[in-house]
């Protein structure tokens, strides 16, 4: 088992220091193999601690390597329930089967597929964390005598070098997905790197966008809370994935209203930026029309929002006591788009927008007026987003 030694080693030293997980199922594959255990397909899963994956993994084949995601929802799906990994997770024990002579009733569906792609035989075991945590992989061959009973020694003896080195992988993965989920990709990546302390604010340019559900109040005081949430829920999803497309980034929730900034990063300009945040306006738009014709169908109301856009020079960073913080942006142009977004409410436009914005994407917006706004002292110019009149 000299093999299986060096590749331990390989795995507690520069596999886990690589930090990258294509490479190091890679590596184990191919040691493996030349150690003599036939593999064809191999499947590492790991968990993790996240509200929107539950899993994430890489999978092996002689042709590539790559990496995929898991989220909640597969969970629930034929995909796993009954699956090799649902059984060495709930049993907490390995897995060795004969794909030739599958019941086409019991037997699960993957296993169905591995043999008619001529795999012969499947092994799923448990990869065990230092946090308690179990994770899961699976190996199929195509080797006409299958797995032997050598060749699942070595793999389990190979086991603890390889959770070694994706151990970490993991806890990292776990933990900028996490970042990434309640503060959006550029606040997490900030985060992560260090570059923000308590009370530390960094200064930008950017355009902000506040978003706000219509009759949410009423809503609330007339619906069940699953019914309140699953609302909440639609809006939220159209909105964010309508900003995250045109390059934005969601803040933060409050109640019903979204905080969304579009950034410089990358080069972009005050134009770009505020042809972003148009843009988002407008697939949020498109969204929610979409939702409420689904709404209709089933009965329910329609559901309506308020888009607020401003541009100009804000601040952003974590504030609060040492052991609770909060990441958000401050300043007057977060308070005007706020301001601004309460004007649709009487306008007759779903989209509003200072002068700051209008001047940058002139064709885009057109004014519709002077409105006197809370907190400024003089009557503000407001631009309505073309088309999107209410």
């Amino acid at each position: 088992m000299d093999a299986i030694d060096d590749l331990s080693r390989w795995m507690m030293t520069e596999g886990r220091c690589c930090g990258d997980p294509v490479k190091v199922v890679s590596h184990f594959c191919t040691t493996l193999i030349e150690a003599g255990v036939p593999l064809w397909r191999v499947n590492i899963g790991q968990r993790f601690a996240n509200p929107l994956l539950i899993a994430w993994g890489v999978v092996w084949t002689p042709e590539s390597t790559e990496s995929y995601d898991v989220t909640h929802d597969v969970m629930l799906t034929d995909s796993y329930v009954g699956s090799s990994f649902e059984y060495i997770l709930a049993h907490r024990r390995p897995l060795h089967k004969n794909l030739r002579g599958l019941d086409p009733e019991a037997d699960h569906i993957s296993y169905h597929e591995f043999a008619e792609a001529g795999g012969t035989d499947y092994y799923a075991t448990l990869l065990y964390y230092g946090d308690g945590s179990l994770h899961g992989c699976t190996f199929v061959t195509q080797s006409d005598s299958g797995f032997t009973a050598e060749n699942l020694e070595m793999i389990e003896a190979s086991l603890p070098g390889l959770s070694c080195a994706l151990e970490p992988v993991t806890m990292r993965k776990s933990s900028r997905s996490l970042l990434r989920t309640y503060l959006g990709d550029g606040p997490s990546d900030a985060v992560w790197n260090g570059s923000i302390k308590r009370g530390e604010l960094t200064a930008l340019d950017a355009v902000v966008m506040f978003t706000d559900l219509r009759g949410f109040t009423a809503l609330s005081d007339s619906a069940s809370e699953e019914d309140v949430f699953e609302t909440l829920n639609t809006y939220f999803d159209v909105v964010v994935q309508a900003v995250e497309e045109a390059g934005g980034d969601v803040l933060k929730f409050m109640g019903d209203g979204i905080l969304s900034i579009f950034s410089g990063a990358g080069g972009r300009s005050r134009a770009d930026q505020c042809r972003q945040a148009a843009q988002a306006a407008q697939k949020a738009l498109a969204g929610l029309a979409a939702v409420n014709g689904a709404r209709a169908a089933t009965g329910h109301p329609p559901l309506a929002i308020g888009i607020g856009i401003n541009a100009g020079r804000v601040s952003y960073g974590n504030i609060g006591s040492p052991g609770r913080l909060d990441f958000t942006v401050l300043g007057a142009a977060v308070n005007l788009a706020s301001r601004i977004e309460g004007l649709t409410k009487s306008t007759g436009h779903s989209v509003l927008a200072s002068a700051s914005v209008a001047a940058a994407a002139p064709d885009l917006f057109e004014s519709c007026g002077r409105y006197n706004v809370r907190g400024v002292s003089t009557p503000v110019e407001v631009f309505f987003l073309r088309g999107d009149a209410t």
